[in-house]
């Protein structure tokens, strides 16, 4: 198994080739992704291993060389996949000047012990999906509705009930502006967000794609919440939501989401992704930071799904040990004082 860039002509069709490979692909595998992240100072790398197509982000890290990340991916479904992609991999790497390569495939959790023994380490997971909750929709609605928990059917039908209303938005100026200022409402305090500008790029740029919808359900003529989901071969992902403080109407964010389960319906897809969650053993934790989000979720499935996060192959053992002890913090910091803007 060997590993090559892939020809201006594959990367033409790089989605299509990235949901031809075992796992169906992933949205942040896409070529759209790769484009946005040129906006934090990222080189998007094309690569083919066999009939695996591997959407790469490159960060020059001076004076170490650079650090491949493969955002969801390599997109495989076993552990000796991701070490055959990864052995073929190297070679290509190492005359690259790479240091490491940052992995993050969607594999189940189970699978940490055998990745550590093959000397993968573990690293702080980028997209913030390590554990996530998703929801089967592949039958009807009607069965989609009511096999999901009595909590989450009663918030829908309560909110219908007393008049939310849920629309599909174009994602312009003003409709970014609206869903940014939600957005940045609900994560104070609670987590960071990137610029208005990198929102907006990523809404626009995938609605352009035919990939993205921006979604706001009102109350009382007034907009109380908003998403942003996205569609990828037979998946779906809840890319951003946000909602008022104040609860002016219960179940507004539960009607929203089920709108976007039934637009993703529409659109062929059968598994949804609800985007992040704590992990199976924190769920039920109300101390943890992310204990409401988790209980919004858990209204459409109870199940939380954990993968394995982000692992680090290493290339170079030197540059890796000064990067772990030193490189990474100073780079994340003066790049932070710089751009106002996370590393990753």
């Amino acid at each position: 198994m060997t590993a090559r860039y892939a020809t201006p002509d594959e990367i033409t069709k790089w989605d299509s080739l990235i949901i031809a490979n075992p796992d169906g692909g992933n949205v942040f595998s896409s070529f759209e992704y790769s484009e946005i992240k040129k906006l934090t100072n990222y080189t998007p790398r094309f690569i083919i291993s066999s009939s695996l197509a591997i959407t790469v982000l490159e960060k020059q890290t001076p004076p170490l060389g650079k650090l491949w990340y493969l955002p969801k991916g390599p997109n495989v479904t076993t552990a000796k996949q991701l070490f055959d992609t990864l052995k073929a991999l190297k070679p290509l790497a190492k005359k690259a000047g790479v240091f490491a390569i940052r992995v993050e495939s969607e594999l189940d959790r189970a699978c940490q012990p055998t990745l550590e023994r093959h000397g993968l380490k573990k690293a702080a997971a980028i997209i913030p999906n390590p554990s996530t909750i998703t929801l089967d929709i592949s039958s009807s609605l009607k069965k989609v509705l009511e096999d999901m928990p009595q909590k989450g059917r009663y918030a829908i039908r309560r909110a219908e009930r007393d008049g939310v209303k849920v629309t599909t938005e174009a994602a312009t100026e003003e409709n970014c502006k609206i869903m940014f200022k939600l957005l940045s409402d609900t994560a104070e305090g609670q987590f960071g967000i990137r610029s208005y500008n990198y929102y907006k790029e990523f809404w626009q740029s995938f609605e352009k794609a035919g990939l993205g919808q921006l979604f706001f359900a009102h109350f009382e003529g007034k907009v109380v919440a908003g998403a942003y989901a996205m569609t990828f071969g037979t998946k779906s992902t809840y890319k951003d939501g946000a909602s008022v403080r104040e609860r002016t109407a219960y179940g507004a964010s539960h009607l929203l989401q089920w709108h976007v389960i039934k637009w993703a319906k529409a659109r062929g897809v059968k598994l949804h992704d609800f985007c992040g969650s704590p992990p199976s053993e924190e769920i039920n934790n109300t101390d943890h930071p992310h204990h409401g989000v988790g209980m919004f979720k858990t209204a459409f499935n109870k199940q939380v799904t954990d993968y394995i996060g982000c692992y680090d192959y290493v290339i170079s053992i030197t540059n890796y040990k000064i990067w772990t002890k030193l490189g990474e913090r100073i780079h994340r910091r003066l790049y932070f004082q710089r751009t106002k803007d996370y590393y990753y």
